[in-house]
């Protein structure tokens, strides 16, 4: 039998797939859910084998779902929108189905799920991640699980980022939250105008910055408004000089 999820904020998309789907026996629709949220709890629920997966949806879009997902199934986009993002999608998703889709389409990309399915070690799991950002230059929100609940946090209300472990710390006024992201992921998709990495385990929110002060010998620390200091490099105190003008 073949789990399958669908994923979509349209009740019409959704049923189009419902009768698709339901004239093959084989396959039993575990869930349906209308937005993103709903998605991550059916997931880890029903441990699906497929999902047809809507890319925008209010409060989260199919992108950033797929980031909280471990493990994620495979997976085959829905959209109304064709760009040139939706085109990479081909390398790692199954396939991905322009709304409104035809039964010959739908077709087309169930049975190539199927061939992957009936052989699970063919190809290696699809690398998601190498195309969610695909369609943003850059990030003005940041989306992250704390125990089972999901936090959307603008990125204005960001005060600093910091390296920890596998994992980025992210410093906020009401509190800290762990991604499972690197450094280097935010230094390139965080406004460089606005955010500045002034060692390799910090990036601050220039408008954070209360002042600089020495520190042992031909070294700085950046202090924050609120009090907080921060090592800063050699190369982070070149970029931090060239941003605020010193």
């Amino acid at each position: 039998m073949i789990k399958v999820i669908l994923i979509d904020d349209e009740p019409l998309a959704r049923s189009i797939l419902v009768e698709y789907l339901s004239k093959d026996p084989l396959v039993s629709i575990v869930a349906e859910c209308g937005d993103g949220f709903e998605g991550v709890k059916a997931i880890q629920q029903h441990q699906p084998d497929l999902l047809f997966l809507d890319v925008q949806m209010p409060k989260l879009t199919g992108f950033e779902m797929l980031e909280l997902v471990e493990n994620p199934p495979a997976v085959i986009f829905t959209t109304a929108f064709d760009d040139y993002a939706l085109k990479a999608f081909e390398k790692n998703a199954i396939d991905y189905l322009m709304k409104p889709i035809s039964p010959n389409r739908f077709k087309q990309a169930f049975e190539k799920f199927k061939l992957s399915f009936s052989k699970p070690n063919a190809e290696p799991a699809p690398n998601y991640e190498a195309v969610i950002h695909q369609e943003e230059s850059k990030l003005d929100r940041i989306v992250v699980k704390t125990g089972t609940q999901i936090k959307i946090i603008p990125v204005p209300q960001i005060k600093y980022l910091e390296a920890y472990d596998d994992y980025v710390k992210i410093h906020t006024a009401d509190g800290l939250y762990l991604k499972n992201k690197t450094m280097a992921f935010f230094e390139k998709h965080l406004d460089e105008q606005t955010f500045v990495r002034i060692h390799r385990s910090y990036i601050i929110k220039i408008d954070q910055l209360a002042r600089i002060e020495p520190w042992e010998k031909d070294s700085f620390v950046a202090i924050l408004i609120t009090g907080e200091k921060l090592n800063i490099s050699k190369s982070g105190y070149a970029r931090l000089k060239q941003m605020i003008g010193i």
